[in-house]
């Protein structure tokens, strides 16, 4: 079974057992609006790639944590295109959660998918209970307060931004998580991944500028120009599109130098290439190469 497949069985039983019969069938239709088809799945990826590389002792306990993460992104989300933060109206070429289905939906839906994530991981973890504790912990480190998902939203609220702080909590937060429960689920060191998943997570986020900056959608799955619009912190316009383009090449290639010793080192290093350059604006694509 390949990686996407994995990650696909495990959102479906997720989503399955969340919108099971007595779920308010107008809350079960929107939070499968919000999960399936999916974007790239590369946080999910990510994880049980680092899993394999540490010998995915456990894999089903590696699946649900990529699961949980991937929920965990999908309600981020849901609730960062709500009229309060950007005021979305599409999300990967449909209408966003709250267009389609009303505000009051949108939050239940990405309450929901916070709740499910947590409850994926304390269920595909039932025959390894010291898993448990340490997955949720990491998981929750990653998406919540002082340095995770919550505080990267809470940035955006704040005078004065430090893009670092602000790019390292929104976005290299969750990737952290990523390569942190894959390695944990599997027996690895989680600390031996950190540095390419702080790498890794920035030039995610540098990306996502670049596509904001140039007017393009693409495959981030979010209108473009919604950062100039809600006057949000970019770093175009900090460093200016080249600068911008040499920040995200320095740092794909120390993601990819900062993979550990493990088997398929050298394919993995390529996976964290190829995945870079595919997310980056098809225009800009030949220039970060």
């Amino acid at each position: 079974m390949d990686l996407s497949e994995r990650i696909e069985i495990g959102m479906q039983l997720s989503l399955k057992l969340a919108t099971a019969n007595g779920c308010p069938p107008k809350l079960a239709a929107a939070m499968r609006h919000a999960v399936f088809p999916g974007g790239a799945r590369i946080r999910p990826r990510i994880c049980l790639a680092v899993a394999l590389a540490c010998g995915d002792r456990d894999p089903k306990a590696a699946t649900g944590a990529a699961a949980a993460i991937e929920l965990l992104h999908c309600a981020s989300l849901v609730h960062d295109d709500m009229p309060c933060f950007d005021n979305a109206a599409t999300r990967r070429g449909l209408p966003s959660v709250h267009a389609e289905f009303g505000e009051e939906i949108a939050l239940l839906v990405g309450d929901g998918l916070i709740v499910a994530a947590f409850e994926t991981v304390a269920r595909e973890t039932v025959q390894a209970p010291a898993l448990t504790a340490p997955l949720i912990a990491m998981i929750g480190k990653a998406v919540g307060s002082p340095y995770g998902l919550v505080a990267g939203q809470a940035w955006e609220s704040e005078a004065e931004i430090n893009i670092d702080q602000y790019h390292r909590a929104k976005t290299a937060s969750l990737f952290a998580g990523s390569v942190s429960t894959g390695a944990l689920a599997a027996g690895g060191n989680p600390q031996d991944w950190l540095t390419l998943a702080d790498a890794l997570g920035s030039a995610y986020q540098v990306a996502d500028d670049l596509y904001d900056a140039i007017g393009d959608s693409g495959s981030m799955g979010k209108p473009a120009g919604q950062d100039r619009r809600n006057g949000k912190p970019n770093i175009v316009r900090s460093l200016g599109l080249e600068g911008a383009l040499g920040h995200l090449r320095s740092l794909v290639d120390k993601a990819a130098e900062s993979v550990p010793d493990c088997a398929g080192q050298e394919q993995f290093r390529a996976m964290i290439r190829n995945e870079a350059i595919r997310l980056m604006p098809k225009k800009l694509a030949a220039s970060a190469a």
